[in-house]
């Protein structure tokens, strides 16, 4: 299969109206979680969702627009952590690709990984651009860390790994239900479906 054949195959018409509708749900419920100033973010339900109906790539730029047009709208931060937004989605799509959200329990592995995925970049993103100071709720845990007497870097080290976490794992469980229960005649439009619907 040629590489044009390939992206015509994986950016569908459907899968691109399915990328729009999660960029809306990321940037909406990152709003939320922003504007409450929660420790967690739930700003990748919609990249996650992508990732598992329609593969690495198409969740991989679902995440990576989501940041840069939030970026752009209301959320200069969001841009600079675009890359790392990409990565949930690929990652979360090879978890899908190699039957990693079949189960309730695989989807909770998936989240782990996506986490350790994605704290290779954002660990640096955080120290070297924002110096551990973003604007999210997570930052009164980097703040605590520091006070206790860890240094800038370990503290933002436990502030991502932990906050990810428990954000990750909700949102792979979220998508892993919202997957399970969407009707066959759905998800049988996305063939990258089947590897958490079977």
């Amino acid at each position: 299969m040629s590489l044009k054949e390939q992206l015509k195959k994986d950016f569908s018409t459907i899968t691109l109206a399915l990328m729009a509708v999660g960029i809306v749900l990321n940037i909406a419920l990152g709003q939320v979680v922003s504007m409450l100033k929660l420790p967690i973010f739930l700003d990748s339900i919609g990249t996650v969702l992508v990732g598992l109906l329609a593969g690495p790539w198409a969740g991989g730029l679902t995440g990576l627009l989501t940041n840069l047009i939030w970026g752009m709208l209301t959320d200069p931060v969001a841009a600079a952590f675009a890359p790392v937004a990409m990565i949930i989605g690929i990652v979360a799509g090879l978890c899908a690709k190699y039957g990693l959200f079949k189960k309730w329990w695989q989807a909770i592995v998936s989240g782990v990984i996506i986490t350790l995925a994605l704290s290779v970049i954002a660990i640096p993103i955080r120290v070297y651009m924002f110096g551990g100071v973003t604007g999210s709720g997570a930052d009164f845990i980097t703040a605590y860390l520091m006070a206790t007497g860890r240094d800038l870097f370990s503290s933002v080290v436990i502030t991502v790994i932990t906050d990810n976490l428990i954000d990750k794992v909700v949102t792979a469980l979220l998508a892993w239900g919202i997957v399970k229960g969407l009707p066959k005649r759905f998800t049988s439009r996305f063939p990258r479906a089947n590897s958490v619907t079977e």
